[in-house]
Order: C-alpha cells, then structure tokens, then sequence
C-alpha cells in the first residue's frame, strides 16, 4: 500500500475566499516526484499565472533530492500545470476580472501515483473578513469546550 502524501496550504482559506476548485497536474522532472514522495514540499506564498495561454505555479518549493547527481532540479522553479482546455479558457477569462487570483490549495499522489494540485479561483478576504473568521473560530473553540466541561450534547 501506498504512502499517503498530503502538502497543504494552511493559511488559503483564511486569507482568501474560494470560489471554484480544480484538480490539474504538474509537470515535474523525475527528482522532483522523488522528493514529493518524501513529503518535501512546500506551498506557502504558491499563486499560478497564465504564460502563453498556459498556466504556471509560482512559488512552489520542492526540495532538492537528495540521493542525486548534479541532475537535481532547482527548488524554486516555475512548474506547468495540465488543465483542460476549457478550464484553461474559464480560468484566464475570471482572473481578467479584479480581485480574482488562482492559488494551490493542496499537493497529492493521485491513485494512480501522479503528483496532482488542488488550485482553486480565489478572491482576497479583506480584513473586516479575517477578523469575523477569528471571532467565529473562537467562538466555536468556546463552544466546544463549555460542552465538554458541563457534557453538553
């Protein structure tokens, strides 16, 4: 049985607010599916952008492998995403709008063993939203621990 590998983007859904989602794939070197087999990825700071009617993922960090010659791939390279046309065409059209931005949300193994990421079209909370996030956050931590305290249900 495989490993499951699971990289997520933790601060997405609070810094920003997701309107669809997509599955695409990456095209990687073989050093690079390596080491995301290691779980030595990152997606912090990651944000796709359309080149030539394709897009690409920015900022994503895969570490270098490290039982590799001089091959080795560089960490921080701009990497292709494999959409479908359509998509493609949608996306690039909703990005043209203001406010909107595409980001990676999580990278996996699919079942068959390739490397996907889960992007999703995005709109940025403002900060009157991120501290209703907070509030509503707290208040369910409370919540929480009140029942369990007094074995409410």
């Amino acid at each position: 049985m495989q490993n499951k590998i699971e990289i997520k983007n933790k601060k997405a859904h609070f810094l920003f607010q997701i309107e669809e989602k997509y599955i695409a794939g990456l095209q990687l070197k073989g050093t690079e599916i390596k080491s995301i087999r290691h779980g030595k990825a990152s997606l912090v700071d990651t944000y796709c952008y359309f080149k030539n009617n394709e897009l690409w993922i920015k900022g994503m960090h895969i570490a270098e492998y490290e039982h590799s010659t001089h091959f080795n791939h560089q960490p921080k390279r701009d990497r292709k995403l494999l959409l479908r046309k359509n998509e493609l065409k949608k996306l690039q059209r909703k990005t043209k709008e203001k406010g909107y931005t595409i980001i990676a949300l999580r990278l996996f193994i699919s079942e068959r063993g390739w490397a996907k990421v889960e992007i999703a079209l995005a709109r940025g909370k403002k900060k009157h939203d991120k501290r209703e996030e907070i509030k509503r956050k707290d208040m369910k931590r409370d919540m929480e621990r009140l029942s369990k305290k007094y074995k409410i249900r």
